[in-house]
Order: structure tokens, then sequence, then C-alpha cells
């Protein structure tokens, strides 16, 4: 018996007028994902803890049966640990994002964020912005002073580790929860050591709008990377192995560094795609193919898509859209097709992680809809995949409660 879970992230969502009142899940051509659901369970799941602000960090943990009450200490440690980065005694780590801050004559705290990725910025303009800004000798002594140092992400997602970090009552918001907002009330505050990297946003920004990497992307049209953003504050992260809870080894298939981490920690093998880019053009037969290999050796793969949210994110309707079909035609298709051509016997869990709102491009934190499908079993909820018809069907309290539902035997 084979067991794999496919996460199609900030795919549910709210209905959306410019779709006649429909959300996307409902106006998607997902042919292959609705065969499924019309033969699995439907049914909706709470994966975001009451008091904990919805994102991927928290859900996910959820959906792999890690319960954030417990174990949650922060983004930014979950995606050290996938870099293999230790956290020294008594640091800290944040998300360093490249970000786009609106054009004009005013101060930062003035300016609007434009965008959380910096136009979906490729890595090597990327890493050579921030390598630049934390080389710069304007920007180095207050960054050593502060006790940052940083590790390029090669893609918008940078991380910075700060040695002796008192983080008690920071508050560092989540970018993308606030595009086209006024960034000042979001800018870093609640404790002495966010005057100390509120300061250094201010100096990158005033570094970063002008560099040539950055002129030349205005003159191609495209947005500039001209600023940092700390978030996803947290210590060091500890995980329960999921061999030991589930009688599983596997892998875990993403371009983001969060599931990596999640993996690692949790004693499963993460697992990068050289073509895969996080966004809605991924490399969807590649990341398929490495969830098949991963199955020929173990009894657990799952396979993480990023290209639904960051399209809502990036106020793009028609590439979320296309990122679902993607998930059911190129993704769902081919692996139960190999599977069954394997003659393998499998249980098969689908779901978004949370609400990502085409409204305002913020996560949201109510339930989603889930489907787990056994590919022993032909009859089922009769119904597609949908928002509104998961909340028609079984629901679960708890993100920790799916992973024993897809072991179930």
């Amino acid at each position: 018996m084979k067991f794999i879970l496919v996460i199609g992230d900030g795919m549910a969502d709210n209905p959306i007028p410019a779709l006649g009142g429909k959300t996307p899940l409902e106006a998607a051509a997902k042919p292959f994902l609705d065969f499924l659901a019309e033969r699995g369970t439907v049914g909706s799941v709470q994966t975001i803890p009451e008091g904990f602000p919805p994102g991927s960090d928290t859900a996910i943990m959820s959906i792999f049966g890690c319960d954030p009450r417990k174990c949650y200490s922060g983004r930014a440690p979950l995606e050290l640990a996938a870099a293999g980065i230790v956290m020294p005694e008594g640091g800290a780590a944040y998300r360093c994002n490249m970000v786009s801050f609106e054009d004009g004559d005013m101060p930062l705290e003035a300016r609007r964020i434009l965008s959380h990725s910096a136009g979906s910025i490729e890595g090597e303009e990327s890493d050579a912005l921030i390598g630049a800004l934390f080389a710069h000798p304007d920007f180095a002594p207050a960054a050593r002073a502060a006790g940052l140092t940083v590790y390029p992400g090669s893609s918008f997602r940078h991380l910075v580790v700060q040695e002796n970090a008192d983080i008690t009552g920071i508050f560092l918001a989540p970018p993308h929860d606030h595009l086209n907002q006024v960034c000042g009330p979001l800018l870093p505050s609640g404790c002495p050591n966010a005057a100390v990297l509120r300061a250094l946003m201010e100096k990158a920004f005033a570094i970063l709008d002008h560099h040539p990497i950055n002129e030349k992307r205005r003159g191609e049209g495209r947005l500039p990377a001209n600023g940092i953003w700390f978030w996803a504050e947290g210590r060091g992260a500890k995980l329960p192995d999921f061999t030991r809870a589930y009688g599983a080894s596997g892998g875990v298939v993403s371009a983001v560094p969060l599931c990596h981490g999640i993996a690692r920690l949790a004693g499963l093998t993460p697992v990068s795609v050289p073509t895969a880019t996080g966004e809605w053009d991924t490399d969807y037969e590649a990341k398929t193919k490495a969830a098949l290999d991963i199955l020929l050796a173990h009894d657990f793969a799952a396979v993480h898509l990023e290209g639904p949210d960051e399209a809502t994110h990036n106020h793009d309707l028609p590439h979320k859209i296309s990122s679902i079909e993607c998930l059911s035609e190129r993704v769902l298709r081919p692996l139960v097709g190999e599977l069954e051509r394997r003659g393998e016997d499998f249980r098969l869990l689908v779901l978004s992680d949370h609400k990502t709102y085409m409204e305002n491009g913020a996560h949201g934190g109510d339930p989603v809809p889930y489907l787990l499908y056994d590919s022993r079993v032909q009859k089922g909820s009769g119904c597609a995949y949908t928002e509104k018809n998961g909340g028609k069907g079984p629901f679960l309290d708890e993100g920790i409660k799916l992973m024993p539902a897809l072991f179930a035997q």
C-alpha cells in the first residue's frame, strides 16, 4: 500500500464576482481531480489551530500530523532546518524577503508594499542584490553590530540569523498579507530589537532603491527589488518522527524551503527538482516523476505545489485557475495512472493547506476542502472537489487528524 499527499497551496478561496460568484476551484477545468472526488470522500478540515495566524507554516505542520500548539516555534527556523543550518544558542531566525515598495518622493513608512516577492524576482538577481546589500559599507557594519548573518535563498526568500536576539513581544507582519497597504504601521515594533530591524530595513531601502539591477528592472517594466522585509521570526524547531508515528518512510517534493524543513525535522527526505520554480509555471511533470521515484523505495510521498498561492498573492486569477488545472491533469492524472500501471494499491489525500483570497491576496483561516481517495474503493461522494461540497461532507476540526485518516486501512 502506498500513501500520497498532494497540497495545492492556497487553491481554496471564496466566491469571486469576476467568476460569476464561483470560486477558482469551481471555475477550473479539473476533470481528473473531480473524477477522484466523485469516487472518494470529500470533506472539510480546520488546518489552522485557533489563535494562530493563517499561514502555510502552521497549516502544513498540521497536515503532516505535527500539532502547532506543541511544536510551532516560527516559520524561519523550519526553513533554516531545510538548509541544514544550526541555530546559535540564544539566536533567532527571520525570513528576509526581497520586496517591492512603490516609487515616489516619500519616506519608506509612507510607501505601499507592491509585491512580497519583488515581482517574483529570479534567484540570480535576488542573490546578487542581497549579497551586495550585506557587503555594502553603509549596511555591513550595522548588520554586524546587530549580530545578523544572511543566508541567500536563490529566490525572493532569504534567511537571516541573529545572535543573542530578544524577540519577546516583537511584531513582524507577513508582507503577503498586506499588499498595496502603506508599510509604516507594519514595520517591526513591540520591543527594542524591533527598532534595530526597522532601522536596517530603512537603510536597505536607501541602498537598494537605485541599485543598477533595480534601475534595469524598472527600465524593462519590472518591479524593483528595492527593499527587504523581516518576518516569520522564531527560535529552534523540533517535530515528532513521521515514520515512528505512521510506520512509513518517504519524501517531500517541493520548491519551498518551509516544506523541506518540515520534512527534514520529521525524518522524511526533502526532494528538490531543479526545474521547479515555486510558481505557477513550475515543472509539474518533473515533480510528479520525483514523487513516483520516491514510491519505488518508500511507502509515502508528498507533492507540494506553490503555484496557486503565489498567483493569488500576485492578483493573477487566470494563473491561479491554471495552477489548479495543472494539479489535476499534470500531477494527479499521471501519478494515479502510473501507480495503477504498477499494480499498486494506494490511498491519496489532496487538499489546499489554507485559503488564499483573490479579494486581497491574503491568507485565511477558514476550513478548506479535502479529498481522500482509496484505489480499492470506487464508490464515494459523487460530487466535485469544491469548497461548497467539502462543507457538505465530513468535518475534521483539527488538521492533525488528516494523517491518521490517510493511513487508516
